[in-house]
């Protein structure tokens, strides 16, 4: 188990079995809430590094988390996520779950798509040897962090 979301009503916690869930009305959703108010596919919950994420699907009636209505968002333990009216207290281990490090990004989307491939990688032209050296700055602590990553699952795993 990857976690629970608690019904802040009252009601059993539901488990987060797997790393990529489908919230919604329909029967063959991984997390089905049988009100009216939560669109057939409401909401993507993801989990990446050791942190969940949650992604509106477009819903009617939208995703709100600790009040606030987004369309994408890191959920740390303790938030509050809202699925139409339905409140749920988000409860999981990021260092359990594999997370090294502070916490990522808010958004996987902003992070991935901040900046072009080339300007990752570098090779923009007209870039300053400055950027390019804080670009492989950048990129070499990513892969110091991904190898931390491994090391870690490696000695939870023996």
């Amino acid at each position: 188990m990857f976690g629970e979301l608690i019904p802040q009503g009252g009601g059993d916690p539901i488990p987060l079995l797997k790393k990529n869930l489908l919230v919604g009305r329909r029967e063959s959703c991984d997390i089905v809430l049988r009100f009216a108010n939560v669109s057939a596919h409401h909401c993507q919950l993801t989990l990446v590094g050791g942190y969940w994420y949650v992604k509106d699907l477009k819903s009617r009636n939208g995703i709100k988390v600790n009040g606030l209505r987004v369309t994408e968002k890191r959920l740390d333990p303790g938030d509050t996520l809202s699925v139409a009216k339905h409140n749920y207290e988000v409860r999981y281990s990021p260092i359990d779950l594999g997370a090294v490090g502070p916490p990522p990004a808010e958004s996987l989307e902003r992070e991935v798509l901040s900046k072009s491939l080339l300007e990752r990688a570098g090779l923009e032209r007209g870039q300053s040897p400055e950027k390019q050296e804080m670009a492989l700055l950048q990129d070499y602590r990513a892969m110091i962090d991904e190898a931390a990553l491994e090391a870690r699952k490696k000695s939870l795993n023996k």
